[in-house]
């Protein structure tokens, strides 16, 4: 498969995560979704692994995972905990906002991720990433205005903060993954397989104080986005890595494509939750993927 195909293939199925992930969480309980959602990821890569122990000449070489020291497991299960955390955050803002405002806020993460870079790591932007990051800031304040007639005020929704929290936490991650799979010389296949497992096990203690009733909580209804969550977002993660493993691939055309996701989120909130205020949204959602576009090729 070309790797421009790869690319927005991975678009779609990260927009359809975005589309289950809302279909799973609305009016149900956050942490039950959360916990079966991963338990179905990490049952597909424990599979893989006893693949891989019993005939290893059976997996291609992508899907490969090395044994690991204790302290390289260490790493990966800090990962766990970090992305567990943006995806509280953000599960709960997704359940309580429409899905047109929340996606292409949370496809902002390149841009967050520019911020750390800057500041933690001394990066130096270009002109490029000036440009997307201005743009990004321009757009917001337009989904903002658009937002305000769904009666979605940014500066005092506590959901829209929640989800800037989840946002600029998977900015951290993502931050995080250039030190796993640069300096710490993960492969991307190691990551994926045991990020998923100990996500599972970082979602089991709150699983079962939901189930005890620990606290006051909503009651949980099984559906089937519940699997496709974890489906959806297994399939955009291996076929986005398999692009990146063609030797012709841009990482920055590649990251850019990548984020037509909002597109299929946006399109898909209209027409399957029957959210409003499309055509008031479009531009400022259009502003957003230029923004994040300018800043990866920058």
């Amino acid at each position: 498969m070309p790797w421009i195909v790869a690319s927005l293939v991975s678009a779609f199925f990260l927009g359809c995560y975005d589309l289950c992930t809302k279909h799973a969480v609305r009016a149900n309980a956050v942490l039950p979704v959360l916990f079966f959602a991963n338990v179905c990821s990490a049952t597909v890569w424990l599979a893989l692994l006893a693949v891989g122990a019993l005939a290893p000449a059976a997996l291609p070489a992508g899907l490969a995972v090395p044994a690991l020291t204790w302290s390289q497991h260490a790493l990966l299960l800090a990962k766990s905990v970090l992305v567990a955390a943006s995806w509280l955050c953000s599960y709960f803002a997704v359940k309580h906002l429409p899905v047109s405002l929340a996606a292409p806020l949370r496809a902002t993460g390149p841009i967050w991720t520019l911020f750390g870079a800057i500041l933690v790591l001394g990066e130096r932007p270009s002109g490029l990433e000036l440009a997307g990051i201005a743009t990004t800031l321009v757009s917001f304040f337009g989904l903002s205005l658009a937002g305000r007639a769904e009666g979605v005020v940014f500066c005092r929704s506590p959901w829209i903060a929640w989800l800037f929290a989840g946002t600029l936490l998977g900015a951290v991650s993502g931050l995080y993954d250039r030190y796993l799979l640069g300096q710490a010389g993960f492969a991307a296949s190691t990551v994926q397989a045991w990020f998923s497992i100990y996500l599972a096990l970082v979602f089991l203690l709150p699983a079962i104080g939901w189930k005890l009733r620990w606290w006051p909580r909503q009651t949980f209804a099984w559906r089937w986005s519940i699997p496709f969550v974890s489906l959806a977002l297994l399939v955009c993660d291996f076929i986005y890595f398999t692009a990146l493993t063609d030797p012709d691939a841009l990482v920055s055309v590649v990251a850019s494509l990548r984020r037509g996701s909002i597109l299929v989120a946006f399109v898909g909130g209209l027409w399957f939750f029957g959210e409003v205020n499309g055509w008031k949204k479009l531009p400022a959602v259009l502003g957003l993927l230029a923004g994040i576009v300018l800043t990866v090729l920058g």
